[in-house]
């Protein structure tokens, strides 16, 4: 099979051997989102070596002892755990201490015409969601897990700093909830994605107008320059939530946490029966999040291509 590897500070599509099941289900890859982790991964960060790629859907083509039939559409939660752990007995594997992470950490991910996952992970798409959408139940779980480690109340005005994929969703799915954020970033034409769906929007260079004034800041721009503008919005008290990871390290000035006694939470992988639900109920639309479709066999130049200015969702099809 096809797959985009990294390995010795290089990042090329490669002929593959088709995973090895052991136990686990196989699917056929459908299509794969390219995220800025990936990025990230290729660039170094956590010293990855292996296939990229976690967010996907696809079809079960093993189902590895699981209860999904073959050929059903699936996504799959990308931490892997050990089964055994406390985690892992309650369902949860997002903190088993063995863990892999599809695509991230000791297992090679969704770049590629197949992959391989623990049955227990894999999630049947419901019909009334399409491939396209599904791509996306990753990245919406991860912005929804804001809600799951923030403690958001009524009422709380919240704000989020990111205009690209991430920090959009993370607004669409704090809008779902009942809550009312104001999305802060640096390009006017991302920014109109969120206003047409109603969500209040502003430049990053006019932000400092509302310093002291948020309850709750997502950081989700993975930049030095917007954990800094997260806590000139914060009030004392407030609750600072880091969504981005990126390769290289961030200043920060403790001095400032401690003054005002800032909560800062760490958001990192959500519940996918979450995302699916909000599609499937059309409560967040993601299609015109996609700038192109990209056969896996251009998956390198397509790596390098979401990186440009105005690219917000590039998928691989593998067919």
């Amino acid at each position: 099979m096809r797959a985009l590897r990294v390995a010795d500070g290089t990042t090329a599509l490669v002929d593959a051997p088709i995973p090895a099941a052991a136990g686990e289900a196989l699917v056929r890859v459908t299509l794969s989102g390219i995220c800025n982790t990936d990025r990230e991964l290729a660039r170094g960060y956590m010293g990855f070596a292996g296939t990229l790629g976690h967010e996907f859907v696809g079809q079960v083509a093993d189902a590895g002892g699981g209860p999904l039939a073959v050929g059903t559409r699936v996504v799959g939660e990308i931490n892997a755990g050990c089964g055994a752990c406390p985690g892992c007995v309650a369902g949860d594997a997002r903190h088993c201490p063995t863990r892999t992470v599809l695509g991230i950490l000791g297992r090679d991910g969704a770049h590629a015409d197949y992959l391989r996952l623990p049955a227990r992970n894999l999630v049947a798409v419901p019909d009334g969601v399409s491939d396209a959408q599904a791509v996306f139940v990753e990245p919406l779980a991860a912005a929804c897990g804001v809600l799951e480690r923030a403690a958001i109340a009524p009422g709380m005005a919240v704000a989020v700093i990111g205009d690209g994929k991430l920090g959009l969703l993370c607004a669409l799915a704090l809008a779902a909830a009942g809550h009312a954020p104001v999305l802060i970033g640096k390009h006017a034409a991302k920014l109109a994605r969120a206003t047409r769906r109603g969500i209040e929007t502003t430049l990053a260079a006019a932000a400092p107008s509302r310093a002291r004034s948020f309850d709750v800041v997502i950081e989700a721009s993975g930049s030095a320059s917007g954990f800094g503008l997260a806590l000139d919005l914060l009030r004392p008290l407030g609750t600072l939530v880091l969504k981005s990871t990126f390769h290289g390290q961030t200043a920060i000035d403790a001095a400032r946490l401690v003054i005002d006694e800032v909560r800062v939470v760490g958001s990192r992988c959500g519940r996918f029966a979450t995302a699916l639900a909000l599609l499937a109920r059309g409560a967040i639309a993601v299609d015109d999040l996609i700038t192109d479709v990209v056969p896996l066999d251009h998956a390198a130049a397509a790596l390098a291509r979401a990186g440009e200015p105005g690219v917000l969702k590039l998928l691989l099809a593998p067919r």
